[in-house]
């Protein structure tokens, strides 16, 4: 069966294309030639910005009046790269682009592809994200393209803004080009677009080029949608060309026998880079994985096993491991969708399969009076690796999409709070634009302040079952009651030590999973356990519940101590966050000096020259 898939690879396979006219939205600038040059002075994304912009000549001005171009407003270029300072986080870019598959599983889709590929012009990395949704038509990718317009009005789709594609890729580099193969009902369609920076900045345009090619599959050829002229076709090809990183027609033919029969291809390229001149994005580490270059060190634990701990937990992984992040974005699993890193599926985590003691707390928000009024599921509980692990926080997602991860409602440096996790899915409040952040509207604050009460209130009622002095003094006396009735602390900790060496436990390492409604019955029986089978697990939580005795690799310390001890790294490592933003802060802070420096140097130099040709006209003596 001869399907319009089949037909076009056939195409591809042993045809060229005839000569089409594309859409009028090209103007040509600069000389031709390969890739390598095409590429900015500038790299690093947040100095990129910072160029003189030239005015339009008076000439075009006026022909712009005669034309009636004049009747639509133009934005320049700058605009692109301003847009995209809105994402802090370059994984909150590619969230985005992430974010647009997602939607297209109500079209079909199946899986998302994040990979790396190489640049055949320069041999520079490109990112490529792939879908298999239903694509855009002519008119959709040129939606998709502009500023400002979406066309997403459901409840449950992310996107919004209608702004998300342009502000990611500009995000992640200076350029991008996408493929999207079309059905709609018996039309077949391909497009073409560019969004490239650096076209625009090296022409020195004043106005945003996107330069298109449609195509459409009629009879089993691909034939031209023809629009305007072959004048406007020439420009555009050559644009593409130039500024792309492909050389020739059929290389951006080719490009669809990967998207298939339907589906879209995104290619970032001219990537930015950091301030050392390295990658921002580092595909080398790990072939299974993009890491951010610049990530940070973990803090806290005691020994060394303890600071693995740390370093592997999601809390610390997802600010430079995409697949960690990733791992988490999405609330609930999908059934049948796949985001595919490298060449490898994601493996999705639900956070609250990862938290024992767990709770659920229902809020009911005060929203505005002809808002629906609805009631939200807060699930809290310890981080399974507690109190070893000192992360806490609430984890907010908004439409299925993660918008806070491990969010700090209460402050750092206190043992108040310690190793509660939180999650919920806040749909009664909006995101900001970059999807990383709520707008700070009086319901937000309101929301903060009850997810502070709800972890201070399950910190107050469960802290002893990871080892805590219990707040309440009723709970209290029957815990001193149960180590007593074990035979005191030593003898506790004694049991403790040796199930855990008949385990093969490292000796620093509490237990995977509690049995939140038999560990509570210990504290109000007073005794251990009962239940068959549950003798080990027995020892092991009566150690997590000794508060005179805690066992540290092959010594033994007073806990307030430990207690002292784990509050002084919480409280050095918040400084050291603290000093690292103040470092980064100034950095930049530098850098626009310098760049005003030089500038400042520039327009002295103009006006000494002018000076200088004002004396020699009025015959006047150098001074």
């Amino acid at each position: 069966m001869n399907t319009p898939y089949t037909k076009l690879h056939e195409w591809l396979q042993k045809r060229t294309l005839n000569q089409v006219v594309p859409m009028p939205v090209a103007m040509t600038g600069g000389s031709s030639g390969g890739g390598g040059g095409r590429v900015l002075d500038c790299r690093s994304f947040w100095k990129a910005g910072a160029y003189e912009a030239p005015a339009a000549p008076s000439h075009e001005f006026q022909d712009a009046l005669e034309t009636g171009d004049f009747d639509r407003a133009r934005v320049h270029p700058k605009f692109l790269h301003t847009n995209a300072t809105s994402h802090k986080w370059a994984f909150g870019a590619i969230a985005e682009l992430l974010d647009n598959a997602v939607d297209e599983i109500n079209n079909g889709a199946t899986f998302i592809k994040v990979d790396k590929s190489i640049n055949s012009k320069d041999n520079s990395p490109m990112l490529v994200f792939q879908d298999n949704g239903g694509g855009m038509d002519p008119e959709g990718v040129r939606r998709c393209m502009s500023l400002g317009f979406s066309t997403k009005k459901s409840k449950n789709t992310i996107g919004q803004y209608g702004n998300g594609f342009k502000t990611s890729t500009m995000r992640l580099g200076a350029d991008a080009i996408v493929f999207t193969h079309a059905i709609r009902g018996s039309n077949v369609t391909l497009s073409i677009g560019l969004l490239s920076y650096t076209f625009l900045r090296r022409t020195m345009k004043d106005d945003i080029v996107v330069p298109m090619l449609d195509f459409k599959l009629q009879d089993g050829d691909i034939v031209p949608l023809v629009y305007g002229s072959q004048g406007d076709w020439d420009s555009s090809l050559k644009i593409i060309l130039d500024w792309s990183p492909f050389s020739s027609k059929e290389e951006l033919l080719q490009q669809f026998q990967d998207v298939g029969s339907h589906g879209t291809k995104v290619l970032v390229y001219n990537l930015w880079m950091n301030d050392d001149g390295l990658l921002e994005l580092d595909f080398e580490d790990d072939d299974e994985d993009i890491l951010l270059r610049d990530q940070g060190s973990a803090s806290g634990g005691a020994s060394k096993g303890q600071k693995e701990i740390v370093q592997q937990h999601i809390s610390h992984r997802l600010r430079f491991s995409l697949r960690a992040y990733t791992s988490i974005l999405y609330l609930k699993k999908f059934d049948n969708f796949r985001i595919i890193l490298r060449g490898k599926p994601v493996e999705q985590i639900r956070i609250t399969d990862e938290l024992k003691f767990k709770k659920v707390v229902t809020y009911k928000p005060h929203a505005a009076h002809d808002s629906q009024v609805v009631s939200v599921k807060v699930d809290v509980g310890f981080a399974k690796e507690a109190p070893i692990l000192g992360i806490f926080g609430m984890n907010v997602y908004n439409k299925n999409r993660l918008i806070m991860p491990f969010w700090k409602v209460l402050q750092e440096g206190s043992s108040r709070g310690r190793s509660v996790v939180g999650v919920l899915e806040a749909n009664f409040i909006e995101p900001a634009h970059d999807k990383q952040d709520f707008e700070r509207t009086p319901l937000f604050n309101r929301l903060e302040t009850k997810l502070r009460q709800i972890i201070v209130d399950f910190w107050k009622e469960k802290c002893h079952l990871i080892g805590y002095q219990p707040m309440d003094p009723h709970l209290r006396s029957q815990y001193k009651a149960t180590l007593k009735d074990s035979g005191g602390p030593a003898q506790v900790h004694h049991k403790a030590s040796s199930a855990r060496r008949t385990r093969g436990l490292s000796s620093n390492l509490l237990p995977e999973t509690y049995d939140d409604i038999a560990a509570v019955g210990l504290a109000n029986n007073g005794s251990h356990l009962q239940s068959s089978g549950q003798a080990e697990e027995n020892n092991m939580e009566s150690e997590g519940l000794d508060e005179d005795l805690v066992e540290f690799g092959s010594g033994v310390l007073d806990p307030n101590f430990i207690e002292n001890l784990s509050e002084e790294n919480i409280a050095l490592f918040s400084r050291r966050e603290e000093l690292r933003q103040r470092d980064t802060q100034l950095k930049r802070k530098i850098g626009d000096l310098e760049h005003e420096l030089e500038e400042t140097k520039r327009k002295c130099g103009q006006l000494a020259a002018e000076l200088k040709v004002r004396k020699n006209q009025l015959n006047l003596p150098s001074m």
